[in-house]
């Protein structure tokens, strides 16, 4: 399906905007891509675009700009109703898919910057309540292949990332926040979800996400930046 009319203002590493990329092709949604320079040097159409957060993703379809991550997924999927469906059907259970995901952009993030932004006995702390964070949303998951069942869904579009920047994050931090020990059935969704085609054929270039990581990680831990997403 060819939707010239779409346009994305992202950044190429942002978890936020890679989980909307996802759900365009998911849907097979022809968009144009804006990255923009964050946090240091956002464009003016970006600020004009979405004045309230001033913050990436913004999705722009027929002129109509709208913000936020998760509501875009939810509109991608209420406004191309053919083909892949990436909400539940079941209104329990797309309650439940929205609670998770909002479980783990407050939670489970921070809870990695927190490990990744700390050092000595406090990081220690902060990866104890990391892998107790994640242990909690490895119960959504539970024994099912994906979090959306048999299939990708509005979950797995939400938190993917986690499965590729987060063992990026623990090799630089030289921690393990979800293992076979801590999380195993995380661990294994990890894997599954990174073999998915559509999923690793969108990654971020690893060296690239390692490097910027690392970056970041140095400049907030020096007091040049007060945060990292």
């Amino acid at each position: 399906m060819a939707e010239k009319e779409v346009k994305l203002f992202g950044n190429w590493a942002s978890t936020f905007t890679v989980r909307v990329e996802w759900a365009l092709k998911l849907k097979g949604i022809e968009y144009e891509f804006v990255n923009e320079n964050i946090p240091f040097n956002k464009s003016e159409e970006l600020l004009r675009l979405n004045p309230v957060t001033k913050k990436i993703p913004v999705l722009v379809h027929n002129g109509k700009p709208l913000a936020e991550s998760l509501v875009i997924l939810e509109y991608i999927d209420d406004t191309w109703t053919e083909g892949y469906s990436i909400m539940p059907k079941d209104p329990y259970d797309r309650a439940q898919a929205r609670f998770w995901a909002k479980f783990a952009d407050d939670k489970c993030i921070s809870a990695m910057s927190g490990v990744s932004t700390s050092l000595g006995e406090a990081q220690q702390k902060m990866l104890q309540e990391a892998r107790e964070v994640f242990q909690t949303l490895e119960q959504a998951l539970g024994s099912k292949q994906f979090f959306g069942g048999d299939q990708i869904g509005y979950l797995d579009l939400a938190i993917g990332l986690f499965a590729f920047w987060m063992p990026i994050l623990e090799e630089i931090v030289n921690v393990s926040v979800v293992d076979n020990e801590n999380a195993p059935l995380l661990k294994e969704w990890f894997a599954r979800i990174l073999d998915v085609d559509m999923i690793k054929t969108s990654l971020p270039p690893r060296d690239k996400m390692y490097e910027l990581s690392k970056q970041r990680r140095e400049q907030f831990l020096s007091g040049e930046i007060s945060r990292l997403n």
